[in-house]
């Protein structure tokens, strides 16, 4: 069978160093180290230009040149996106050009040659019609989407066809098969060298037949949020029933071609959201009062800076503040769906204000902006206090609503003991290099694993 894995890596233009050099050294140099021991393993990969500039300004080149020789040697494919990581099919035709092509001028900067795309990825996987036809005007070749822009159901894709976007000239269609992706992040089939017939057994017949498998994840799954689960990643690779190649050579392989007209979709899609018609919910949800509160704020900075002259001697700053400001995480972390920060929110809403305030706009316009920001930020306050957060995060709680339903499968007890062993080592390394935040959450995914097990084992 056909394998193509996608990875995603990104970390906001707000995020701290203490927070870039840990993730890092817990997920990012071990993806690369075990790509670099393993030559037969093949990637796409995304990382939005923000996380490039990151590594440069804290200093972690070494990713950047370890990401740079393996996209030369081809084990790496390097993909498109857009820079500071906004939600595209919520911004303007023009926004979405220019951080598209920001991301293009700041990765060829880092990696000169190496960098040359063929696909894209759109942040949050985030799709409309808008975002396909300006990519495949951009001169992408392909896009990636999740399964359920499809038809809004899992399964009805054809994996031994090559899909193409209605009204566009041979611009590819590419999706990420969820419960396989799913099945991967969370670790549900094991999680470590001893385990990766878990995911051939969920396979079924299919890895006998001509057809491709595309799993996609962000990287920082790998290491960073599941300690170990990288070590699962690279058996995967060794396996001889899966065949890794990059998702722009699945058309060399797979002639058959329909022409398709996906639906607004991200990666965070639910079914729940299909039927309400609210595919962005989790980034603009027409009941969320902070959501409200800051895409007027969006829309104002987005309005203000057309009345600042390109010749004014401030407009490279300011327009650089609106680029930065426009990520997608702060609409994320106000969704309580469940995702939650209040942090995160208030440096969202302040980065949009402040780009108003540097601007020649009415007086009443910075009024406006200020009062947003304190109504984002009181009204966060009080959903805090109030307990709404929990509320909604109970009612939504990601972890349940994206596990698939179908059973975990049978992990022998040596194996698991194996598993569980190798995590308990690096518990302890972590604690004897006093790294204990590290150590108890491993210790966590210990108990997690051995609860699971004995759920298996009651059933």
């Amino acid at each position: 069978m056909i394998w193509a894995n996608f990875l995603h890596i990104y970390q906001p233009p707000t995020q701290k160093e203490q927070w870039v050099k840990k993730i890092a050294n817990e997920s990012y140099r071990k993806l690369l180290k075990g790509f670099k021991e393993n030559p037969q393993a093949k990637v796409t990969l995304n990382i939005n230009a923000v996380l490039t500039e990151l590594f440069d300004k804290f200093n972690c080149r070494d990713i950047i040149e370890d990401i740079k020789n393996l996209a030369s040697r081809g084990q790496i494919e390097l993909t498109g996106s857009a820079k500071y990581h906004p939600f595209l099919p919520l911004m303007p035709k023009e926004e979405i050009v220019r951080q598209i092509e920001l991301n293009t001028i700041t990765n060829q900067k880092y990696f000169g040659r190496a960098y040359q795309p063929k696909g894209f990825f759109p942040p949050e996987m985030a799709y409309n019609r808008q975002v396909g036809e300006t990519v495949a005007k951009l001169g992408y070749q392909w896009i990636i989407l999740d399964e359920l822009a499809y038809s809004g159901n899992i399964k009805d894709v054809d994996w031994s066809k090559i899909y193409t976007l209605k009204g566009t000239d041979n611009f590819f269609v590419f999706f990420r098969e969820r419960e396989a992706s799913f099945r991967i992040l969370s670790a549900e089939i094991g999680m470590s060298v001893f385990s990766s017939d878990m995911l051939i057994q969920l396979l079924g017949d299919r890895v006998d037949r001509n057809e491709y498998l595309i799993t996609a994840m962000d990287g920082e799954t790998f290491g960073h949020h599941r300690p170990g689960l990288e070590d699962l990643l690279f058996d995967l690779y060794k396996t001889e029933k899966l065949q890794p190649i990059t998702i722009s050579e699945l058309p060399k392989l797979f002639k058959e071609q329909q022409e398709i007209d996906p639906r607004p979709s991200s990666w965070a899609l639910m079914k729940k959201d299909i039927e309400q018609n609210t595919p962005f919910s989790r980034w603009q949800d027409k009941n969320n009062e902070i959501h409200t509160k800051q895409w007027q704020l969006t829309n104002l900075a987005l309005a203000a800076i057309k009345k600042v002259n390109p010749s004014h001697n401030n407009y490279n700053k300011i327009r650089d503040d609106l680029d930065r400001a426009l990520h997608s995480d702060q609409y994320w972390w106000a969704s309580a769906m469940p995702w939650w920060s209040i942090e995160m929110i208030e440096a969202g809403a302040k980065d949009l204000k402040d780009v108003v305030l540097e601007t020649p706009v009415p007086q009443k316009d910075k009024d406006r902006a200020v009062k947003l920001y304190h109504d984002i930020i009181f009204t966060a306050f009080d959903w805090q206090r109030s307990g709404k957060v929990d509320i909604l995060a109970k009612s939504a709680d990601e972890d349940v609503t994206q596990r698939i339903t179908t059973d975990m499968p049978y992990i022998p007890e040596g194996k698991f003991n194996k598993i569980v062993g190798n995590l308990e080592k690096q518990m302890l390394e972590a604690a004897k290099a006093q790294e204990y935040e590290r150590a108890a959450q491993i210790r966590d995914r210990v108990n997690e694993l051995k609860e699971k097990k004995d759920q298996l084992t009651k059933k």
